[in-house]
């Protein structure tokens, strides 16, 4: 079973930050639940198929430069976390968020992206 730290790393570098395909979607199998919800600005997605293809979207558009790395701290709960993070050229972003997820029984069953105010 994941922590929720974990879990917020796994989300962060695993998932939206990785370019491979299989992993990313090996990864998503193990620390999402089946119904995940995922909520960003543009959409909210439901499942595991779903967000996998917004991460696989979001990377497919991005320049091969581009990498999304945490920024600040994170915080976490048994059962909630948050981190911060920023995604563009290594030391100049474009742009810059956070991610909230809900954890139950190890796996994210709930995240929210909120994308920080030009």
């Amino acid at each position: 079973m994941s922590t929720v730290s974990e879990l917020l790393h796994a989300n962060l570098h695993d998932v939206f930050g990785n370019r491979d395909a299989g992993s990313r979607r090996r990864v998503v199998e193990r620390i999402y639940a089946a119904d995940v919800v995922f909520t960003d600005p543009e959409a909210t997605l439901h499942g595991r198929q779903e967000l996998e293809g917004k991460a696989a979207a979001l990377l497919a558009e991005a320049p091969e430069e581009f990498d999304l790395v945490a920024e600040g701290l994170s915080y976490a709960s048994e059962t909630t976390g948050a981190m911060g993070w920023a995604f563009g050229p290594v030391g100049a972003p474009v742009v810059r968020g956070i991610d909230i997820i809900r954890v139950r029984d190890g796996v994210i069953v709930e995240l929210e992206t909120f994308f920080a105010a030009a």
